[in-house]
């Protein structure tokens, strides 16, 4: 007896990705879309009323981010096996929606088949990275992670503000200051602060 399709929902606040997306995926015979929500509220509510198989969800949405939607059907359902499916690959954004509970992590340029197998994956209860964000996330690990405290100085850094700006914006010494930026710029490998913000903004630990 055959298997009845995968039931999916598309969460993006671009129509035209919506649609194009769901002609995709109506394509295959064990697939099937069953909602389209334009942002993460929505996607929140029609998974609550639809309680699709598989979500396939963009990160950048208006009201409610990607992220936030993740959380909040992962309380309700720590099970939901949801996809992301977006144009960022920073390390950040990755480590971000794998953290919120996403099962799978695909960007937009995904070609279908590779789409089609992650869907099958997840909805088997596994997870998937595609490979070039496996890659990314290798990368990653080899890295030292930078604390709390310098990534709030990279952010300020990243402002333009001098250490005696950012000592007194964080109510700290100058020479603490100096210590973390120069631990900071250990950490990084890199010798400059122009160098230390361009790194930063390519993991996506600054946005601009």
């Amino acid at each position: 007896m055959k298997n009845p399709p995968i039931r999916v929902l598309i969460a993006d606040d671009h129509s035209l990705v919506r649609r194009g997306l769901a002609a995709i995926i109506d394509m295959e015979d064990a697939t099937t879309v069953i909602g389209e929500a334009g942002d993460g509220a929505e996607a929140v509510a029609m998974w609550r009323q639809l309680r699709p198989d598989v979500v396939l969800m963009d990160l950048r949405m208006p009201h409610v981010d990607g992220l936030e939607a993740i959380r909040q059907i992962r309380a309700a359902d720590p099970k939901a096996a949801i996809i992301v499916l977006t144009t960022y690959d920073h390390d950040e954004d990755v480590y971000a929606g794998l953290r919120a509970g996403a099962k799978a992590y695909l960007l937009k340029d995904v070609q279908p088949e590779e789409l089609f197998q992650c869907i099958r994956v997840v909805h088997d209860g596994q997870a998937y990275v595609q490979s070039k964000i496996a890659a990314k996330l290798a990368l990653r690990v080899q890295e030292e992670a930078l604390t709390d405290r310098e990534v709030q100085i990279l952010g300020l850094l990243a402002e333009g503000k001098s250490n005696k700006a950012i000592g007194q914006t964080l109510c700290i010494s100058e020479s603490t200051v100096k210590s973390h930026v120069k631990s900071l710029f250990t950490k990084l490998d890199v010798t400059s602060r122009a160098e230390a913000i361009a790194l930063a903004a390519r993991r996506g630990l600054v946005k601009f």
